[in-house]
């Protein structure tokens, strides 16, 4: 069995344990931002191609106790790193991160492994200088009360980069982060989802993926890929394997809206990729079904109204964090309270990083959930229904099924003249 490190979200930790203990996969512990689990060799691949809320996958190459440079020189030593690395690799100590330890020099730290690691591979192939001309393979140090970590990096990019999106706009969110976000939302696929400020099209894209069973990491390669520990032909058994979990014969109403024209065209054009890569996964098993496509619209958030009677509203409005955009950014939390009278009955999930979110919107969420991805701190907020009734916003059912309708535009169409209709 192997040892694994999956990163994610801080905050998430819960969330990607239990896509991890859905693969079948044994939990045996977790840190801020850390899951730890063991699996067999399918697990290293697997792992990547499936997890949905997981930002890196790492394998464990050592754990041990190391007080001084000496204990940390010697416990890398031991790895018989020429078993995963090749001869014209080229090593990178890409971060190291302590807590509580008498070697707290990221930089000394760094420089020690990869002392280490090179020292091995060259006695061993009896080389007094490797070559380096080959792919980087990574490697990330924890250090924590004095236990060291040593972890190679299975993903390569970061595995929020599925493939799909070739343009994200101004401050794109992050495809796991969207994941994590319907988790706790404990959406279904049956439920309608509606993003009134799309963007790209990151929430529908990984509501509609996960709606169809379709696994994130089909459109992408892993670092697993350049390593001699490889098996291509099991890889490609496990792809094929996924594949047939693919389901293309679920109904979803999953839209999305934004008032910025050219972010549609890139929710568009994003969706259309990734169905692509859905396509041909399901080429890989001899099937030529194909997923629907994803509904994409301008309009404005305030010139809409629930066409069902029930469904779940989820957002990443603009945080107003540069210079000046702040007053721009609580105007618009404002103008969201409407978004309580016009989708009745409906759950409503927000993410910001902006302190004063709830304040503006005037409305306090059910549950609140802390979410940090890289340096930002953002909130998830979520409404469940009970604070709309305690503000006397229950009622309505919605419009016609099936069509999203808008409400008469101000000052263009009068109460008594036909809705327009988004298809």
């Amino acid at each position: 069995m192997n040892n694994l490190v999956a990163l994610c979200a801080v905050g998430a930790e819960k969330i990607l344990g239990n896509e991890i203990k859905l693969l079948g996969y044994k939990l045996v512990g977790n840190a801020p931002g850390r899951v730890f689990f063991t699996g067999d060799d399918d697990a290293l691949f697997r792992s990547n191609l499936c997890l949905r809320t997981a930002d890196r996958v790492y394998l464990e190459m050592a754990r041990y106790h190391a007080e001084d440079f000496d204990q940390l020189f010697d416990g890398v030593y031991q790895v018989a790193w020429q078993d995963f690395l090749k001869k014209d690799s080229k090593v990178v100590v890409d971060k190291v991160r302590t807590y509580k330890s008498r070697l707290n020099s990221e930089h000394a730290v760094q420089g020690i492994v990869q002392k280490a690691i090179y020292k091995k591979l060259g006695d061993v192939w009896r080389m007094s200088s490797l070559p380096e001309s080959g792919e980087q393979s990574d490697i990330r140090v924890f250090i924590t009360e004095d236990e060291a970590q040593i972890c190679l990096d299975l993903s390569g990019l970061p595995l929020h980069k599925r493939g799909y999106r070739t343009d994200g706009g101004v401050a794109p969110l992050r495809e796991t982060t969207a994941s994590v976000m319907l988790q706790l939302m404990l959406w279904r696929r049956k439920t309608p989802l509606h993003d009134p400020f799309c963007g790209s099209g990151t929430l529908p894209i990984e509501a509609c993926l996960y709606a169809h069973n379709v696994a994130p990491g089909f459109g992408r390669r892993f670092a697993l890929e350049n390593l001699p520990i490889f098996n291509a032909n099991r890889a490609h058994e496990i792809k094929c394997a996924e594949a047939e979990k693919i389901r293309t014969d679920v109904e979803c109403r999953i839209t999305g809206t934004d008032i910025d024209p050219s972010a549609i065209q890139r929710a568009r054009t994003n969706a259309e990729h990734a169905c692509v890569m859905a396509g041909r996964a399901l080429q890989m098993i001899g099937s030529d079904a194909r997923i629907e496509r994803l509904d994409f619209d301008i309009s404005d958030f305030k010139d809409l109204h629930a066409p069902y009677e029930k469904g779940l509203i989820i957002c990443n409005p603009p945080y107003g964090e540069r210079l000046g955009e702040e007053e721009q950014a609580k105007e618009l939390y404002r103008s969201m309270s409407s978004l309580f009278t016009d989708f009745p009955n409906w759950e409503i999930g927000v993410i910001t990083s902006n302190k004063h979110f709830q304040e503006c919107i005037a409305h306090y969420a059910s549950t609140l959930k802390d979410l940090k991805a890289g340096n930002l701190d953002t909130t998830f907020y979520m409404y469940n229904g009970t604070e709309k009734e305690k503000k006397g916003r229950s009622g309505g059912s919605g419009g016609a099924k099936g069509e999203w309708n808008r409400k008469p535009a101000r000052n263009k169409f009068n109460s008594n003249r036909g809705k327009k209709e988004w298809r």
